[in-house]
């Protein structure tokens, strides 16, 4: 039978047994230690590292705004109307009064549809003074007191509005786009009692604010005139005319 030339002592068998626990506690603090400073790095990271910048969309919303509420400042209060309707005396021509036939709406109040624009849509249009403000901010457009009326055999429907408006109102952005009707585009108009009538588009032209003669009728027509500011400034009027085709 075999045996040990040195059978080992037990106090070293002890030893041994502290020495690997005594390695094995090193090797786990070290690894520990390790773990903590990865943590301490990721988390002084966050203190140094720029955050990501705001969202496009938001920084490119709230710059429209800014820029809407800069055009908003410099709107002139009455944007659209050409001048006040020139009045008889002083040698000065004056609009003759136009025939009218027998029936006549009981109110003055139209509405106005134009598909090649984005906001009329059925847009109320009450007949007002053209220094009406309160007409002008609350409606899409006013049908300017003393011009004629759709039912005339011989008249220019003058309706004015602006660019711009105001938001919440009907006025907003209403006559935004009417640079974008071309020749032969149509308008409807609708009068108090229901009756259509139906414009088609035939010129454009810019004027000066000063330029009243734009709210006479023209020789044996019935023509309709649309009228807002110009960009950027609003300095001019841009004028849309349209003639009455037949009654829709």
């Amino acid at each position: 039978m075999g045996c040990d030339l040195w059978p080992p002592v037990r106090g070293e068998r002890g030893s041994r047994r502290e020495g690997t626990i005594t390695r094995f506690t090193d090797k786990i603090l070290n690894v520990m230690s390790l773990l903590v400073v990865g943590v301490g790095v990721a988390v002084a990271a966050t203190f140094f590292v720029a955050s990501p910048p705001p969202d496009a969309e938001a920084a490119s919303a709230q710059k429209a705004e800014a820029k809407a509420a800069s055009e908003k400042a410099r709107q002139p209060e009455t944007p659209a109307v050409v001048g006040k309707i020139e009045k008889q005396g002083g040698g000065r021509e004056v609009m003759r009064p136009t025939r009218r036939v027998v029936r006549e709406p009981e109110r003055k109040m139209l509405r106005i549809t134009i598909p090649g624009m984005d906001q009329i849509r059925n847009s109320k249009v009450p007949y007002a003074a053209s220094d009406d403000e309160g007409a002008f901010r609350r409606y899409a457009g006013v049908h300017v007191r003393g011009t004629g009326d759709p039912w005339d055999r011989v008249a220019n429907v003058y309706i004015a509005g602006h660019r711009l408006g105001y938001p919440a109102t009907d006025s907003f952005l209403a006559f935004w786009d009417l640079n974008v009707l071309e020749k032969g585009d149509k308008i409807f108009v609708t009068d108090a009692d229901g009756k259509r009538y139906v414009y088609r588009v035939f010129r454009e032209f810019i004027v000066p604010p000063t330029r009243v003669s734009v709210t006479r009728p023209l020789k044996g027509r019935n023509v309709l005139t649309l009228q807002t500011c110009t960009l950027p400034d609003y300095s001019k009027r841009l004028i849309v005319q349209a003639e009455k085709v037949v009654p829709a």
